[in-house]
Order: C-alpha cells, then structure tokens, then sequence
C-alpha cells in the first residue's frame, strides 16, 4: 500500500461517511484512493474551503463523530482557517488534512511556496503536526481522532506532504490499521464526577428555595439533554439555556423558561436567573454573552454557584462557586439521575407559579404584538412566527450571527424535540448557514434543514447554492434582506453614530441569483408574501430560497439587553410593564 491508500482505509475504519473538501494539484492520489476503496468515505465538492469546514462543522455537531476536511496546498489552509478555528472554539471535533507541496521541493522554489502550515494553523487546533513518512500515517490518525474527541473536543490539522501519498511501505506488517473504538464519536472517554461532588451537589438543590439549571452547549455535545430534561422533572427545577444549550429541553416543556443573556433573551429567563439562589450551570462557561459583560446577574451573598464542566480551565473562571466540578455534562446529569429521588424539597411553589405566569404573559403578548401590525416592513419577528406554525416535525435550523439571530433565540419555539438550532458563537463569523445545511442534512438526511441568514451572510457564501443544487439536498433558506450589514449598522447606531458608515449594500435580488444556480426561488416584501412563499417552500421537495424583505434592526431595536437598556426600555419589562 501506498500513503493515499493507508489513509483511505483509516478513515474507513474509522466510520468516517464524508469528506469535505476541495480538488488540487496535491491531494489527487488521495482522491484517486477514495475511488478504489471499497466503503469508503464519500467525498463531498465544496465551492470553496471555508465553506467545507463549515459542512464539517455541522455534520459533527449533528452525529458527534468529528467531521473531516481535506484542502490542497497553498492557499487552501488558509481559507479553511475560520472555520477550523470556529469548530476548535466550539468544541466540535473537527480533522483538517492538508495536502502539502512535496518535501522534496522544499526550499527549491517550487510554484506553491512553503509555509509551515503546521505553525500556522496551531494557535486554533488542539493538535497540528505534519506527517513525515507514509509508516506514520495510521497511528498519526489515530492520535488525531483521541485528540479531536476527548477532554474537551475540538480541531486537529494534519498536514501530509504530497510525496508521501505515494511512497509505499514494504510491507503491509510495518502498520495497525485498526480503529480505536471509543474515539469515533465525542467526548470519548468522557469523565464522571466524583461520587462526593455528586452528593454535594444534590445537598444543594434539595436545600434551596429558587434552584435554576442552565444548559450550555456542553450539554448538546455531549447528548445530554434528555438526562436535563429527567432531573428537571424529577426535581420540579426550572431550566434556562444559552444560545448554543437551546432545544437541552423541549421549548415547550412547563419547566422551560427559554434563553438567557444579551442577545435574543426572554425576560422570564433573565429575570429567574437574577432571582435565584441556586445557579446550576452544565456546559456552559459563563462567557460575556450569557453574563452580559460579566455583570448579569449580579452578586448576592444568599447565591450558591455550581458549574459542571468537562474542561477544568473554565472552573470558576469567571464566577465565584460554591462548588465546581470537573465532568462531562451528560455523566454528570446521570449521576445525578441515578440517585434516589429526594424526600423533599425546599423549592419556592409560589416562585414556581411566577415563573410560568411571566412566560404565558410573555407568549401572550408576543402573539398581540403581531396581530396589531397593520402593514409597513416585514419585521424580523414576524418571520420567526410563521415560521414557528409550520415546522410540526423535526427540523435542523441552521444560522448565522446577525439580523436573524435575536429574534430566532427569543421567537423560535419547536414542537419536537427532535429538532436541533445551531449557531456559530465562538467567531460569531458570518457565511455558515448556507454550508451548514449541506453538512446537515448528510448527518441526518430525514430531517430537512432549515438556514436563516442576512444577506451579508448570503454574499459570503453564495456560491455554495450550487453545492446545495447539485447534491439536491431540500433545504429551505431564508434569506433576510435588509440590504445592508443589519447588525453592524444598528451597532453603530448604539453607538452613538450619527451617519452609518460602509454598511449599506445595493438592492439585490437574491431569489433571481438563485435562480440562476438551479434552486426553486421565491421573494417576499408583504406578509401575504411571506405567508404564501413558506407554504410553498414547505411543499416544495427540493431545494428552494425565500428572499424576504424586512425591516432592518438599525431601524428598530432588537431583543438584545444592552441596546434596550441604552434606549431607555427596561429589557425585563413584558408590553411596558415590569415582571412583579
């Protein structure tokens, strides 16, 4: 065998069903030895390299095994970069393979110059080595994947040198072709707390008045969110989740309060986190979006803290805990589901009750506030709502930082709880959806994926609708047409900038662009528009774009804590009137 081929066969053994990449001079052996292998992985043309991270990406966080990227030489890694550094930051397992210049070529000027691309990509890997000999290729790809999928999961790059596709081993006994079981989906080797944590922590929510269980995204990595829902249940505990923790529990359980933070919060949800006297965070590391700057909620000495975490150097990073415990958020959650129920609590019924009155209120008016609209611009919430009426079944809503993404986290409710929203936080970088969804829908090809995106977003990523056509993947994409960076220029509003500057873009047409790429395509500037492009799209079997007109956030201002409080409206306050 050569090196191509020890390759092909270690991902084979590694379960791996897609690559994602893109073709150059240097990884054709590789491609040539996909071809031949019988079962294995299927090779996925992306438009650019970027956007194959992105299909990565989301093909991970979808099946939890790590998602693989193969770029050429050149520039190839550095396009790949955000996205690599995207899924490191959010601990997704991620492989990039690099298909480096010959060695022998080194310092020769050769047409692709060298870079030391293992040094490149380091700061935003976990691990990012070159390998040096076709012998070292099989235990190489093993470290990777026990890299990418333990402690906490993230990215790992190899760069793999062209001439060594092709040098052959001398014989077939020089190298272990086998898998190492455990590291073909995240977190392997997931670690337990220990049996004292555990207690101490069920001694702390037995003992309080107004307990409250934030998920964060380590409880979706980790496939714990029917463990949450369990001890929700068992403890009558209400929930709150981060941006990258949501559908941790069904949107419309009793126990679920909806989104916490700056951005897209619900008022109920901040208002119980400033209330309780018991903060019981799983995978999250109370970063600057949740806490809104580190300043919410505030301090009170009666507050107990607990954060469960499967990376220790999040522990009290930014809080003061009354305990913290190093352990993968789902183990932890079964741990605790194991133990006997307690005899009694000292949970708050009247809280409780509160509680479930603020969010009826809170739907209650969120539905008046539409019906009273009486034509003007589609406004972004509008969408959201129509589009919560029609996704009865399971979906995979992909979405990009932005326009759409306040009114998604605080207006979305999904009925099934099969349903999964995913939004690039680490970065915040713009381009992902339209990619994501292609990685999606290979992860879970039942479900059809759903992208919301700005059409900043849209102008990033574009040519990934002939991906999306080719590979006939029926995924609905609604694009949020301001004609400008929404977001920046509200931002800049914010900010006291009187004359929005280098944000605003020329009228585009973005179902005629569509179009052109093969996809169904439908706009939509009226609400009878919008609702009868979603109805269509929704019947529609293939692939289709809504380009819908809508009112831009500079020019209102959206859910997000800051902006509100800047604006003189008190973010905690439902129609006006405060929660009492």
């Amino acid at each position: 065998m050569n090196g191509a081929e020890l390759l092909a066969r270690m991902l084979r053994a590694y379960d791996v069903r897609c690559v994602f990449g893109v073709p150059g001079d240097t990884n054709i052996h590789f491609y040539t030895a996909l071809d031949a292998l019988p079962g294995a992985p299927r090779h996925i043309l992306t438009r650019d390299e970027r956007s194959a991270g992105f299909m990565a990406d989301a093909y991970a966080r979808l099946t939890r095994r790590p998602g693989v990227v193969e770029v050429p030489s050149g520039a190839g890694p550095m396009y790949a970069l955000p996205a690599i550094a995207e899924a490191n930051e959010s601990s997704v397992p991620l492989i990039l393979l690099t298909f480096d210049m010959p060695m022998s070529g080194e310092g020769r000027g050769i047409i692709s110059q060298f870079v030391d691309l293992a040094q490149l990509l380091a700061p935003v890997t976990k691990l990012s080595v070159q390998i040096k000999a076709a012998a070292k290729i099989p235990e190489t790809i093993r470290r990777a994947f026990r890299i990418a999928t333990t402690g906490r999961p993230g990215a790992v790059h190899l760069v793999i040198p062209e001439d060594i596709l092709h040098q052959e081993l001398g014989s077939a006994d020089q190298v272990a072709l086998h898998a190492e079981e455990a590291c073909k989906t995240s977190p392997a080797y997931a670690p337990c707390a220990s049996t004292a944590d555990v207690l101490a922590l069920r001694n702390l929510i037995t003992s309080a008045s107004r307990p409250l269980l934030v998920a964060g995204g380590g409880v979706n990595l980790s496939g714990g969110g029917q463990a949450l829902t369990t001890l929700a249940e068992r403890y009558r505990i209400p929930v709150v989740t981060t941006m990258t923790g949501r559908n941790a529990i069904p949107d419309h359980h009793d126990l679920a309060l909806g989104i916490v933070g700056d951005n897209g919060f619900l008022p109920q949800a901040n208002r119980a986190l400033e209330e309780s006297d018991l903060l019981i965070y799983f995978g999250c590391r109370i970063g600057s979006v949740v806490s809104i700057g580190w300043t919410f909620p505030p301090p009170r000495p009666d507050r107990k803290i607990v954060q469960v975490d499967i990376c220790p150097d999040f522990l009290a990073n930014n809080t003061v805990n009354a305990l913290s415990i190093h352990g993968d958020a789902r183990a932890v959650l079964e741990q605790l589901n194991a133990l006997p129920a307690p005899d009694r609590m000292r949970t708050d019924l009247q809280w409780m009750q509160t509680l479930r009155r603020w969010t009826e209120r809170f739907w209650q008016h969120s539905a008046e506030q539409l019906a009273s609209r009486n034509g003007g611009a589609l406004p972004p919430h509008a969408v959201i709502e129509a589009l919560n009426r029609r996704m009865q079944g399971p979906y995979c809503i992909f979405a990009d930082p932005g326009t759409s993404t306040s009114y998604l986290n605080r207006f979305l409710r999904l009925r099934d709880p099969r349903s999964r929203v995913i939004i690039p936080r680490a970065y915040g970088g713009l381009g992902y959806a339209i990619p994501a969804v292609i990685g999606g829908w290979l992860a879970h090809p039942g479900t059809r994926p759903i992208a919301l995106f700005g059409d900043g977003s849209f102008g990033m990523s574009v040519g990934e609708l002939e991906s999306i056509a080719r590979l006939q993947v029926p995924a609905i994409l609604l694009n949020f047409n301001n004609s400008s960076f929404g977001w920046i220029k509200a931002l800049q509003k914010s900010r006291g900038v009187s004359k929005p500057l280098s944000v605003d873009f020329s009228t585009q047409d973005a179902a005629a662009v569509a179009q052109g790429f093969g996809l169904h395509a439908i706009r939509a500037t009226t609400a009878s528009e919008l609702e009868a492009g979603l109805d269509a799209a929704f019947a529609y079997d293939g692939p289709v774009l809504l380009d819908i007109v809508v009112e831009s956030v500079a020019e209102v201002v959206p859910p997000v804590y800051k902006w509100l409080r800047q604006a003189g409206i008190d973010p905690l306050a439902i129609d006006g009137q405060p929660l009492v």
